[in-house]
């Protein structure tokens, strides 16, 4: 895979099975996709968010530069449409900041915090090759004395390099086990923690969809305030 960052003399004795490499490289590599699709949906709710604002700004100039216009010092009856028709994007400009506060709380805010978890992630997917590397490096010492005459000094050199061998294994064997357990549970963790968000913003927007009506009301009405993250039954994001 792209992601590994060593090369070396692979030792005859296989010590990862191809089944758990291929296993480990899928769990992987899934995170990997989803740590990009994160980033982007982020990037992309941002953009939208701040094209929304800036929509209804432009609306907002483009009525009170109709109010000021002459016009309505000589008509009276465009007087009151323009009046109306500013006071209408003034509200429609207000709810409209009001659903880009709450997809801010709701989904973007989620969005950031769930990508801060993928930097640790790629760290101990590194450290768990390091210590891959280090056992490699070490069974083939093994292997090399094993190989040789027995003699009193190689006894003493294979036995200390089979000592030296015991810990590195054990720390990969932990680190292989802990990524193995822990990158699905995460993957599939991602529609628990992003539901309430996505509900969240598919209310903003059908609300947003009555913004017309505004014309007829007399405030804009505040959307309920919520919190997506209280509603996780999974491990947040630290």
């Amino acid at each position: 895979m792209s992601w590994i960052p060593f090369k070396i003399g692979q030792p005859r004795k296989q010590i990862v099975s191809k089944t758990v490499e291929r296993d480990f490289e899928r769990e992987y590599e899934k995170l990997q996709k989803l740590e990009e699709q994160t980033k982007k949906l982020h990037k992309d709710m941002k953009k939208s968010t701040e094209a929304d604002l800036a929509m209804s700004k432009a609306a907002v100039k483009i009525s009170g530069d109709l109010l000021s216009n002459p016009l309505c010092e000589q008509d009276l009856a465009f007087l009151e449409s323009m009046t109306a028709l500013d006071t209408a994007m003034k509200r429609m400009d207000a709810f409209n900041q009001e659903k880009v506060n709450q997809i801010q709380k709701t989904v973007i805010d989620p969005l950031k915090k769930y990508s801060s978890v993928f930097p640790s992630l790629n760290m101990a997917v590194k450290r768990r090759e390091q210590a891959l590397q280090d056992y490699k490096r070490l069974q083939s010492k093994v292997e090399k004395y094993e190989e040789k005459e027995k003699t009193g000094p190689i006894m003493v050199k294979l036995h200390q390099a089979r000592e030296e061998l015991k810990p590195v294994r054990e720390d990969f064997e932990a680190k292989n086990k802990q990524l193995l357990d822990e990158m699905p549970k995460f993957y599939n963790s991602r529609i628990d923690y992003f539901q309430p968000s996505f509900e969240a913003l598919i209310r903003a927007q059908v609300q947003g969809g009555f913004s017309s009506e505004l014309v007829f009301l007399p405030a804009p009405r505040a959307a309920r305030q919520t919190d997506p993250l209280s509603a996780l039954h999974v491990v947040r994001p630290p």
